[in-house]
């Protein structure tokens, strides 16, 4: 009985040992063909710009061509699919952004993004600045919510669609002030932009990059920013936490994503490049300039940073009975 347990020990522990041979043999070849990284946007926009930065520098940290594949639709879900459905070899990843953290609480999906996708790092994150047209007589964020509140539903805001963070920070806005703001989304943040200009609709929280512009020139009117501190690009303007809602941060968010099963040493090896990535300094003045700011973080600070993220917005979600409907 000792014996045939100390030869099944044995067995187990060549198995093992074959098993860590195996994976460090894949880390070690990999990557031995180029990389292609899948973008849920269109060319173009602000998430694909951010991810052509970076995959110039993922490709020299990883020796191989790191080549962008843009497959828009479904908020990011046909993208998602695709990547889960690819082979968990490293040679698939998937760039995705604030709508994987919220997709799942409003759609019906044939996969589970957190499940069947493994997290790798957290790239960047961008604050949002909320702005009202300056014609409105508001010219604070507490003046802008108390019309809000003496006149429920007349005070509008624009988003780039159900779900999106434009959407979903302003609706946290409304929870947290008891507010009842009147949503009209359009099908992007140029045409929201557009719209609160032309007075059509009241506010909208901005991106940096697409907002900062017509704050500079006087066409918007900045009340407050989405972040926990103040934005060195507008150092006046004070955070939502600081009008008088504390806790209160909405970030847009960039991310690297491989399929369920990528062996883990690989995964670790584009964590670590990704991180490469985002501390070099050409990388970090491309992206400041974008309004984005590069981040960094391990494949479990990732997935716990994801777990509050969908924590979060499928609450409210939930709360304020949200639907594409």
């Amino acid at each position: 009985m000792i014996r045939s347990l100390s030869l099944a020990g044995m067995a187990l522990a060549v198995a093992a040992a074959c098993g860590w041979a195996t994976t460090a043999q894949a880390a070690g070849a990999y990557p031995d063909r180029p990389i292609r990284l899948i973008v849920p946007y269109s060319a173009g926009g602000g998430a694909d710009n951010a991810a052509r930065v970076i995959a110039q520098k993922l490709s020299e940290r990883l020796g191989q061509s790191v080549i962008v594949e843009n497959k828009p639709g479904a908020s990011g879900t046909v993208a998602e699919g695709y990547v889960v459905r690819s082979p968990a070899d490293g040679y698939t990843v998937l760039y995705d952004t604030f709508a994987f953290g919220v997709n799942a609480s409003l759609r019906k999906l044939p996969f589970d993004p957190r499940h069947d996708l493994e997290p790798v790092s957290l790239v960047a994150t961008a604050a949002m600045i909320l702005v009202e047209n300056p014609k409105l007589p508001s010219k604070t964020l507490g003046q802008l919510l108390a019309a809000a509140k003496a006149h429920p539903g007349t005070i509008t805001y624009a988003s780039y669609g159900v779900g999106s963070s434009a959407h979903l920070a302003a609706e946290l806005l409304n929870d947290r002030a008891g507010t009842r703001m009147l949503h009209v989304p359009f099908k992007g943040g140029a045409p929201a932009l557009t719209n609160v200009i032309g007075g059509q609709v009241d506010c909208y929280f901005a991106n940096v990059s697409s907002g900062l512009p017509y704050v500079r020139s006087g066409m918007v009117r900045a009340l407050a920013v989405s972040s926990a501190t103040r934005l060195k690009v507008l150092p006046k303007v004070p955070t939502v936490q600081e009008s008088g809602f504390p806790g209160f941060e909405v970030l847009d968010w960039h991310g690297l994503f491989v399929p369920r099963g990528t062996p883990r040493a690989i995964v670790e090896k584009l964590a670590k490049a990704a991180n490469y990535a985002t501390s070099d300094p050409s990388v970090i003045k491309r992206l400041h300039d974008m309004g984005i700011e590069p981040a960094s973080s391990s494949p479990a600070k990732f997935g716990k940073f994801l777990d509050g993220q969908m924590k979060k917005w499928s609450t409210l979600i939930e709360q304020r009975h949200i639907s594409l409907q």
